[in-house]
């Protein structure tokens, strides 16, 4: 090779190469395929470790892109032989497993056949416990509803809570605010991050429901305003609060 490639080895192809038989720029290693490697047999850029395939993987027989630990098959896995995106943990087959040696999706524990479990060897959904093979109907405020997970869900209106940023126009920006986020200026605004619990968020979303929305949480099987209150910190306990809630229904 010449010297202006700056390789140190043999049999490269590209620039800035330290190894032997590399093909790309910038690789530490050897037999590596692509860009930015360290280690070996990799194909991919930005590879740390060996025989990877794919693109930013730390560890070793890695096919996919972005996975931390060994023999890996998909996408942002951590752990070692899971196959599947997003697994935290080894040995899942799925998707966004935390623990290990679970089939299915959404399982949090060990060797569940199933989805949102909680606990080890379920084969049902939404366990919570162990060798369970049923899927439990919901609780509605720690007691039985009678219901299937979808009836469920359709009951609980949606909320948009005021949580994690929201956009902010340059006018209504804070002096602070406007002296941090120099970029307003071109870009109009800036992301405004919305460090509040649900608790406190909650409230806020509450007074902007129309009243049916508001009576449709009252409504609720079970309903309990000692437990909504502190699960949402909205207090329907409160006398005048609650009869705004429910003297629509009466008249």
């Amino acid at each position: 090779m010449s010297d202006k490639n700056s390789n140190t080895g043999d049999s490269n192809t590209g620039d800035s190469n330290t190894g032997n038989s590399n093909t790309g720029n910038s690789n530490t290693g050897n037999s590596n395929t692509g860009d930015r490697n360290t280690g070996g047999m990799n194909t991919g850029d930005m590879n740390t470790g060996y025989s990877n395939t794919g693109d930013r993987n730390t560890g070793d027989w890695n096919t996919g892109g972005m996975n931390t630990g060994d023999m890996n098959t998909g996408y942002s896995n951590t752990g070692y032989s899971n196959t599947g995106n997003m697994n935290t943990g080894n040995s899942n087959t799925g998707i966004r497993n935390t623990g290990n040696s679970n089939t299915g999706n959404m399982n949090t524990g060990y060797s569940n056949t199933g989805y949102s479990n909680t606990g080890e060897w379920n084969t049902g959904n939404r366990n919570t416990g162990f060798f369970c093979t049923e899927t439990p109907s919901p609780m509605f405020f720690d007691k039985p509803a009678g219901l299937g997970w979808a009836d469920a869900y359709d009951l609980i209106p949606f909320v948009y809570l005021p949580v994690g940023c929201e956009w902010v126009n340059t006018q209504d920006m804070t002096d602070d605010e406007k002296i941090n986020n120099m970029s307003h200026q071109t870009t109009g605004g800036f992301l405004r991050v919305l460090e509040k619990s649900i608790q406190e968020a909650f409230p806020i979303a509450w007074e902007k429901m129309d009243e049916k929305t508001k009576h449709r949480f009252i409504d609720l099987p079970n309903f309990d305003p000692d437990k909504f209150f502190k699960c949402t910190g909205v207090d329907v306990r409160v006398k005048s609060r609650y009869i705004t809630i429910t003297e629509r229904e009466i008249s």
